[in-house]
């Protein structure tokens, strides 16, 4: 969950306040997202299914298992305006489930 957490992390540092169109017009930046993405799905399929369910119910590992797919086999099809959307939209809330289950952690 910490790689998880230090790559979702990365990714922010990396976007900042850009825009969708600056980001795709920054390859640097969507590259460096791309790869901490591609950790960050690495990360989800270590821990499993059944105990990333437990962490973030409401995001499902099977599509972020799909994200990776995408980022490893059909990178020369990645829509930049869909990785932009799942940085903005999905790891915050993934972020903030991996922080509250390693609290929990004794």
């Amino acid at each position: 969950m910490h790689d998880i957490i230090d790559n979702i992390d990365a990714v922010h540092d990396y976007v900042g306040v850009m825009q969708i169109g600056d980001f795709i017009a920054d390859r640097k930046t969507s590259d460096a997202c791309e790869r901490c993405l591609q950790r960050i799905t690495e990360a989800v399929i270590k821990i499993g299914e059944d105990r990333m369910a437990e962490i973030a119910p409401n995001i499902p590992a099977r599509a972020i298992r799909g994200m990776g797919n995408m980022l490893r086999h059909e990178y020369d099809a990645i829509d930049l305006r869909y990785i932009f959307t799942t940085i903005e939209r999905d790891l915050p809330p993934l972020r903030a489930a991996c922080e509250a289950a390693l609290k929990d952690v004794p």
